[in-house]
């Protein structure tokens, strides 16, 4: 790994020979598609090739999408039944022509120069993905912790950062804050009719390139809030049907890989990310509250003699064992302490680094 600081690369409008082709998802969002569809044809990299899918909108987002397409010979649109994030991008990567892809969200926008720089730090150091920071775009605020540098992963160090969640350099499961080069995603599908299918896409993807390069620049403007927003669903039956299933299939994969150590750096989150769920469910009215609490519990139990491993990894915190030990004493104990933290201690910490900050 190699940290490039104030790392700026330069690309000339006569150097934009390779197409690029961003792949746009589509579904009722006739409000926001408009500014997403102009903040990618105001690309200051031009040799774009953008397909649009309308996947079986209801409301006005598949005829403004013939609308751009008119306008634009460079927006290409695909009207098809709904099925779903992953059903539409399939459906857009077998028509593609690009020897660069990026994904963007229809509700989602991305700053003007987004792909030339990313395009540009592929091209400069030979690069098989490049990802840049986002910005959170909550309803009242913007969140952008931007850096003025870059990192230079090789081989699997983009993976390890990936699996660890890390804050620090955020790769994030989501395909859109990427650029890829298209032949690292040819022997890649996204999981037909599942929610969350970016999580094996992401990591199959990162799993076989030479070199990654991350920009710690913010160049994608990703909606929070957005009522409607799978991200923003609630716990639901997607959670176990999509969700859970394709956390253990990561483990199983990573394992395969020979990365056992990732394995257990995925699980230790993961299991953490299962007591997350269990306390937030407890704290719903959802009608499905109390078996959604069961089946929590139930998974959460199948695995304890893998605890002592995995909240061992390097990346666990100690804290976090203790807190799966309370629930597996007391599920209600583990969350009359969830309450007592997110009451008094979090704002409490909260304070005191504000102090400190003055």
């Amino acid at each position: 790994m190699q940290v490039l600081d104030k790392y700026h690369p330069i690309l000339n409008t006569n150097e934009q020979t390779d197409t690029i082709s961003i792949v746009i998802a589509a579904y009722n969002i006739e409000a926001y598609i408009e500014r997403c569809m102009n903040s990618v044809r105001g690309q200051s990299y031009r040799n774009l090739e953008i397909i649009v899918v309308d996947d079986g909108s209801t409301d006005g987002t598949g005829a403004l999408c013939d609308r751009f397409a008119a306008e634009d010979a460079r927006v290409h649109v695909i009207h098809k039944k709904n099925g779903g994030p992953a059903d539409a991008r399939n459906a857009a990567l077998e028509q593609i022509k690009g020897s660069y892809v990026g994904f963007v969200d229809g509700d989602d926008w991305i700053d003007r120069d987004m792909y030339a720089v990313m395009y540009a730090a592929m091209k400069e150091q030979d690069a098989d993905i490049a990802v840049c920071r986002y910005r959170q775009v909550h309803s009242t605020y913007t969140e952008d912790l931007s850096a003025d540098r870059a990192v230079l992963f090789e081989g699997q160090e983009a993976l390890e950062y990936y699996v660890r969640e890390s804050d620090e350099y955020p790769i994030r499961n989501a395909v859109w804050n990427k650029l890829y080069r298209r032949e690292i995603l040819e022997s890649l599908v996204f999981p037909t009719g599942k929610w969350y299918e970016d999580i094996m896409f992401t990591t199959m993807a990162l799993s076989c390139i030479k070199r990654c390069v991350y920009l710690d620049t913010a160049y994608y403007n990703y909606i929070i809030d957005r009522e409607g927003s799978i991200m923003n669903t609630r716990i639901n039956l997607r959670t176990f049907t999509d969700q859970i299933p394709a956390y253990r299939e990561k483990t199983e994969f990573l394992t395969g890989l020979g990365r056992q150590d990732l394995a257990d750096i995925h699980d230790y989150f993961f299991y953490k990310r299962l007591l997350l769920f269990y306390a937030q469910t407890a704290q719903t009215d959802d009608p499905e509250k109390a078996s959604f609490m069961t089946a929590f519990e139930r998974i959460i139990r199948e695995n304890t003699e893998r605890y002592g491993k995995v909240f061992g990894c390097a990346a666990a915190d100690p804290r976090d064992y203790r807190k799966m030990k309370l629930f597996l004493r007391s599920p209600a104990g583990y969350c009359r302490r969830v309450r007592m933290e997110e009451r008094w201690i979090i704002p409490l910490k909260s304070k005191i680094k504000g102090i400190l900050k003055r």
